[in-house]
């Protein structure tokens, strides 16, 4: 019988690969109808009604696309809706969230140096957080301020800016850093689900009723696509940072995500200027790469927090680790194998910081991590890498028995 470390791990994984999945899907959609949108062209033969047209070629065939900037006279019976693979992308990231963040809260959300919070109050700050980002960014665009959507697009930068700060302040800067990500994906999926698809609704039923639509409703969505496509690549980059220590345990992790946030916004104006044929904006990468580089020396300057923590400060699930009777064995077990590179300061030569920022040194650390162990060195041969040190059998054996004995699975 599979203990539930394991059925966690493959629920992690099939989760996370869903994700991805239909992340791709939505992005994939979404450039596509950008680049397509801003490559429509004027020709004297257009419909009635027919904002432009382009011609594509792809997979052997031609294709001929309109468009109609509220919408034909007829409407074909056959309507396909781009909407689900918004709606899925949100919901196995929330999925995730929850698996990784709040079942993992101890470990990876919360640190007590930062604020010293319980499990169930972080997790209630993370799904209130994500809830507020729509409700103001909704209220801002809205608004008479968001009249002007240039005007709109700084604000919201210094509004994901501030909330980026905010997040490391409650977090720890693995869980800040995705947090923000999140933050910002929910505004993306609930401008899909709120705004653009009941606007498409309303002027669908319009036209089925013989009416004729407001343009208003292609205004508004047109305005919260804008806003998904310059956000999405900052989004990515989000998603990917928990696994770059560089990117998440710098004092500065809140200041690199700022400027990660212009970063997609110099690379998506390259590309919307040449399919809008206005040529190569090429001064968007010399941004691009100046932003990156003062990343980089963010990502240097600002060290990662000193953490001392001993055993009596422990929760009591984590702490029955470190009190079984074998502890002491396991300890110096972890200690021979991992901690020459899961150390503050690494021994292993070319390694600069802990991999994955998970240091074990301490008896507090080890405890904390004992799924962890357990699952990359109990069960599977993940940790130590091969060429580095080899772990016995026995050793193995120890670490599995250890953390099977300790949850009674």
């Amino acid at each position: 019988m599979l203990e539930l470390a394991v059925w966690m791990a493959w629920a992690e994984f099939a989760v996370r690969w869903l994700h991805v999945i239909t992340a791709i899907a939505w992005i994939g959609s979404s450039f596509y109808f950008i680049a397509l949108d801003l490559g429509l062209r004027k020709s004297p033969d257009l419909p009635e009604g027919a904002y432009g047209e382009e011609w594509q070629v792809h997979g052997g065939g031609f294709y001929h696309i309109q468009k109609y900037l509220v919408a034909p006279d007829r409407l074909p019976e056959h309507l396909i809706w781009h909407k689900w693979q918004s709606y899925w992308t949100w919901l196995s990231g929330f999925a995730l969230l929850a698996l990784v963040y709040y079942v993992g809260a101890e470990f990876y959300l919360i640190d007590r140096e930062v604020a010293d919070l319980d499990v169930w109050q972080a997790i209630a700050i993370s799904v209130a957080s994500l809830a507020f980002g729509w409700v103001i960014y909704d209220l801002l665009c809205k608004s008479r301020f968001g009249a002007d959507n240039t005007r709109l697009m700084v604000l919201l930068f210094v509004l994901l800016v501030i909330m980026s700060w905010g997040y490391t302040q409650v977090f720890t800067g693995r869980a800040a850093l995705l947090h923000l990500g999140a933050f910002t994906a929910t505004i993306m999926s609930a401008n899909v689900f709120m705004i653009i698809i009941p606007n498409q609704k309303i002027v669908v039923a319009d036209l089925r009723a013989g009416r004729v639509p407001d343009a208003k409703y292609g205004q508004i969505a047109k305005q919260r696509s804008t806003h998904n496509n310059y956000l999405t690549l900052p989004v990515i980059f989000l998603m990917l940072s928990n696994h770059y220590p560089l990117a998440f345990a710098s004092e500065y992790n809140w200041l690199i995500a700022g400027l990660v946030f212009l970063m997609g916004v110099t690379i998506r104006h390259f590309f919307n200027t040449l399919h809008m044929g206005r040529g190569y904006r090429w001064w968007t990468w010399a941004a691009t790469t100046a932003l990156f580089i003062a990343i980089i020396l963010l990502s240097t300057l600002g060290q990662p927090r000193e953490r001392d923590e001993d055993l009596a400060s422990l929760p009591p699930h984590v702490a029955r680790f470190a009190a079984d009777p074998e502890f002491e064995d396991v300890y110096w077990t972890v200690m021979g194998h991992c901690s020459m590179c899961h150390a503050r300061q690494p021994l292993w030569p070319g390694l600069h910081w802990a991999p994955k920022g998970v240091v074990l040194e301490t008896e507090a650390q080890i405890a904390r991590a004992a799924q962890t162990i357990y699952l990359q060195s109990g069960i599977s041969h993940a940790m130590p890498p091969g060429s580095t040190v080899l772990m016995e059998p026995e050793a193995r054996q120890q670490i599995a028995d250890w953390y099977r004995r300790v949850t009674g699975s």
